[in-house]
């Protein structure tokens, strides 16, 4: 049966883990999906993992509207939010909700926005208002890099807990479902998570966050440009996808591949007439 926003915040109230991950394709997707995967997001870590990019803020509405498509079709019953890019939602509150409107025309059901200036309050308000279900983020905003300066922790004393903690009440009261907290402390977590009846999502938010999400690239082992502190590496696929690439290279290469089994061939008789037709 298809996750819902409501059935997110169903799962905090019954004491059920969340279980989150970002996906990009239709296949992981569909694999996701089966494995049970609470809520899929069509992250704007695409931007680095699947363009090559070189940060989150320069992928498009219009490229993340292709992604988010290709997952929507993938998952069956994994709750699919799509990250609104940068200034995608920043311009006007107008403009927010028509983007966030053209991503759940894509197949999501819902999005997910960074911050929680006095702006992004009434933005996710009136988005909410809108029928669009709204999943915040706090703690390190990756799309506001270039003012923050770096990848710094967030939460590391109790008035920037505090502080947090009143973000993530305002993001509640404005109708997000739930509120993504990266890089934040566990105790700083814990405490914005007894605060709230909407579920945390942790990324690197430690163990008390009511769920975890993670770059699936990350465990999967594929991306090795960067890994954070935060992710734990379940495979290796990077090796995988280099060894099978090479193996085939070299069995073209030598002549193995394709094989008999692995080709069509004409009857006896058809091939005798091509040959002495030769």
């Amino acid at each position: 049966m298809k996750k819902t926003a409501k059935k997110i915040i169903d799962f905090k109230k019954n004491g059920k883990k969340i279980t989150a991950l970002t996906a990009y394709d239709y296949s992981s997707a569909k694999y996701f999906d089966r494995a049970g995967v609470d809520i899929i997001l069509v992250g704007d870590s695409l931007a680095q993992v699947a363009l090559g990019y070189g940060s989150t803020t320069e992928v498009t509405t219009e490229e993340m509207l292709v992604f988010t498509k290709a997952v929507s079709r993938g998952a069956e019953n994994a709750l699919v939010v799509a990250d609104m890019p940068f200034m995608s939602y920043q311009i006007s509150i107008e403009e927010a909700v028509k983007n966030a409107g053209r991503f759940i025309q894509a197949g999501a059901q819902a999005v997910k926005i960074e911050g929680a200036s006095p702006y992004i309050i009434e933005t996710i308000t009136r988005i909410t208002q809108s029928g669009i279900p709204v999943m915040g983020h706090l703690g390190f905003t990756p799309q506001y890099i270039n003012t923050i300066g770096g990848h710094y922790v967030s939460g590391k004393n109790i008035q920037s807990t505090l502080e947090l903690a009143d973000m993530a009440q305002n993001l509640e009261k404005a109708g997000a479902f739930s509120v993504v907290l990266e890089m934040v402390p566990q105790e700083s977590s814990n405490f914005i998570t007894k605060k709230l009846t909407i579920p945390t999502i942790g990324i690197g938010g430690g163990k008390f966050c009511d769920g975890q999400i993670l770059v699936s690239d990350d465990i999967l082992g594929k991306y090795d440009n960067f890994c954070p502190k935060f992710a734990r590496q379940y495979s290796s696929l990077k090796d995988i996808i280099f060894n099978v690439a090479r193996a085939y290279c070299n069995d073209v290469e030598k002549g193995n591949f394709p094989s008999v089994a692995e080709s069509f061939t004409l009857d006896n008789n058809e091939a005798q007439k091509l040959e002495n037709y030769s």
